[in-house]
């Protein structure tokens, strides 16, 4: 189910903010909303209102009337990490906060980072220039591998192998983490490296992509990827707790210390 949550809201991403279809559709002849969405949605009020923020014309530039090329930096504030030294335990202990690194990333089956291997205490956080990042904050591995991707449940710091992207107003964790899946060919192609590839922040910020003026497109699509976004971090969390549930029983059954009965009845 999670997997066809997020192909649909990137099927929709993609229609709106990559191949402009609402806006080609307009230009090919469409007239009924629901036609012009793509049967988004079969509910006609819901299709006028969302067709009506889609311009009906193509710009000389190729893109929407009243959209523009934006560098992801100037959308979004984008941040990095870091290591607080190992070597001090004062950074580490009392264990307090989570920190990320991209390990904790490459065994997750969902996008929802709910924990990590590792916290460092308050001091150690002092160490990171940016803080604790907030709930809701994109998280994308930038080297060793680059491309990574998970959507920060609750309030992280990170390591250096990430590059993080705090949501705003109009762009939340949805848009920014499908923003990221539709990009990803540019951001391989903006990494370097001769020990290995990595994309800097310097090479990330300037990545360009085709954004409305107006927010109003922006915060509609938000209002549809946010409830298939919430559904899957429901559903994640549930994997979770059956498989935390799972891990404490199973060897406790296979032991003999706890027993399973049955009702004679």
């Amino acid at each position: 189910m999670n997997e066809t949550l997020e192909a649909m809201a990137q099927a929709i991403f993609r229609d709106w903010f990559v191949d402009f279809g609402p806006v080609r559709r307009k230009l090919e002849g469409a007239t009924d909303p629901i036609s012009i969405m793509g049967a988004l949605t079969p509910d006609p009020a819901r299709a006028a209102e969302l067709a009506v923020l889609f311009p009906d014309t193509l710009g000389e530039d190729g893109l929407p009337v009243g959209w523009s090329y934006r560098s992801i930096g100037d959308l979004v504030d984008i941040t990095g990490g870091s290591t607080p030294s190992t070597a001090d335990e004062h950074l580490w202990q009392p264990a307090e906060h989570r920190w990320v690194t991209p390990k904790d990333l490459s065994n997750m089956s969902d996008l929802a980072l709910f924990e990590t291997g590792r916290r460092i205490s308050s001091a150690g956080l002092s160490k990171i220039t940016s803080g604790l990042l907030p709930a809701g904050t994109v998280l994308l591995s930038s080297r060793a591998p680059i491309g990574y991707l998970a959507i920060a449940q609750a309030p992280v710091a990170i390591n250096q192998g990430f590059i993080a992207l705090k949501p705003t107003g109009d762009l939340g964790g949805p848009y920014l983490y499908l923003w990221c899946k539709a990009n990803m060919e540019a951001i391989l192609a903006n990494a370097n490296g001769s020990t290995f590839q990595e994309i800097s922040k310097k090479n990330f910020r300037p990545i360009t992509s085709a954004v409305p003026d107006d927010g109003a497109i922006c915060r509609a699509f938000g209002k549809i990827a946010e409830p298939m976004f919430a559904r899957i971090v429901s559903a994640a969390d549930e994997n979770r707790t059956l498989a935390e549930t799972r891990d404490y029983l199973l060897p406790r059954l296979m032991s003999g210390e706890v027993r399973v009965y049955s009702n004679p009845a």
